[in-house]
């Protein structure tokens, strides 16, 4: 595969700085423009910027970013309330794409989007950094193949305690809060299981400690005709990161994943539990190795490079991308329920 010229449309968002730090170790695959300085804009950003993942690359204005000859694609990291707009800069350039999540307040903007890209052929990627995870995507084929019969349960789990004072003002001043900022990426994955819910209900909450008005410690269930799913976030679980968890229920089987990625060197294991055989495992309870990952983003961004080069498709179609945003802005309460 021929190198993809690519460069990096801002450096304020949670992940930009890590995003960065893959797209060079990728050096096969992408060659690095540039990178744009967003820092000026006001929009809520969670406080401070690793700027050391960006040395020796050279620093343009987006102007000087859409001019270089042979850009193929932007990787966009923006503050959240700025993805969308610049994704529709990229979009009117005839750029593909990686925008990190989620896909902002406006859902009427976002399917503009969304819909420029496919008609457009343009490739689009969204950051839920769970797609590429092969632990979800076991558990994602288990449930299509029905090992799990029919589903009636899903408990997952999005916690931390990293931040201190500095994320506590960062979830203060976003509408969602912690539910909107990383609840995305569990609604995707249950979306794709399950669909559209009949319901969505939200409870945001503030720990004990903060100021009233930071929604740290949020709660939604979503309602489906036989089964329930429930996302919960907080900011302040001793360990959260470590206790991060996905639980999936069927009337024949039980999948749980905790941790929900690791990069240590170990493998990545789940629980399987069956109450009936199949061509794969053995009724009762199975620990699957699905594999050590040392990167979060390289799979991710290798699909984009696939996809710009022609040999794969979206994983994912405008209507799904479309449905967890609404969904989101449901459970993150910035949006009314509509069945």
């Amino acid at each position: 595969m021929k190198r993809i010229k690519i460069g990096q449309l801002g450096v304020c968002h949670e992940h930009a700085a890590a995003k960065m730090k893959t797209l060079r170790k990728m050096d096969d695959v992408f060659e690095i423009v540039g990178v744009v300085d967003d820092r000026a804009s006001r929009a809520v950003r969670f406080a401070g910027t690793d700027l050391k993942a960006y040395e020796g690359l050279p620093w343009l204005t987006e102007a000087e970013l859409f001019r270089v000859p042979g850009l193929q694609a932007v990787v966009i990291e923006t503050a959240n309330d700025d993805l969308v707009p610049a994704a529709l800069r990229c979009l009117e350039q005839g750029l593909a794409m990686h925008m990190d999540k989620p896909g902002g307040y406006d859902l009427g903007l976002y399917d503009a989007l969304l819909r420029g890209c496919a008609t457009r052929g343009i490739p689009f990627q969204i950051g839920y950094m769970f797609r590429a995870n092969p632990a979800f995507q076991f558990c994602l084929q288990a449930v299509r193949r029905r090992w799990l019969g029919d589903l009636f349960e899903v408990q997952a789990g999005m916690s931390h305690n990293y931040g201190g004072d500095r994320y506590a003002d960062y979830i203060g001043r976003l509408p969602g809060g912690i539910l909107f900022n990383l609840g995305c990426h569990l609604i995707d994955f249950i979306v794709a299981l399950l669909g559209r819910p009949d319901g969505v209900t939200p409870f945001l909450k503030s720990t004990p400690g903060v100021p009233d008005g930071v929604l740290n410690n949020g709660l939604a269930i979503l309602e489906y005709p036989r089964a329930t799913a429930t996302i919960r976030a907080c900011s302040q679980e001793v360990d959260g990161l470590a206790h991060r968890r996905l639980k999936i229920c069927g009337t024949k089987g039980t999948l749980e994943l905790s941790p929900l990625e690791r990069f240590d060197g170990e493998p990545l294991r789940l629980r399987l539990t069956l109450s009936e055989g199949n061509a794969t495992y053995a009724a009762g309870a199975h620990d699957v190795d699905t594999g050590i990952r040392l990167d979060r983003y390289r799979d991710q961004l290798l699909e984009l490079a696939q996809m710009i080069a022609g040999e794969r498709a979206r994983a994912f179609d405008h209507r799904h991308e479309l449905l967890v945003q609404e969904v989101l802005l449901a459970a993150s309460g910035c949006l009314p329920w509509k069945a």
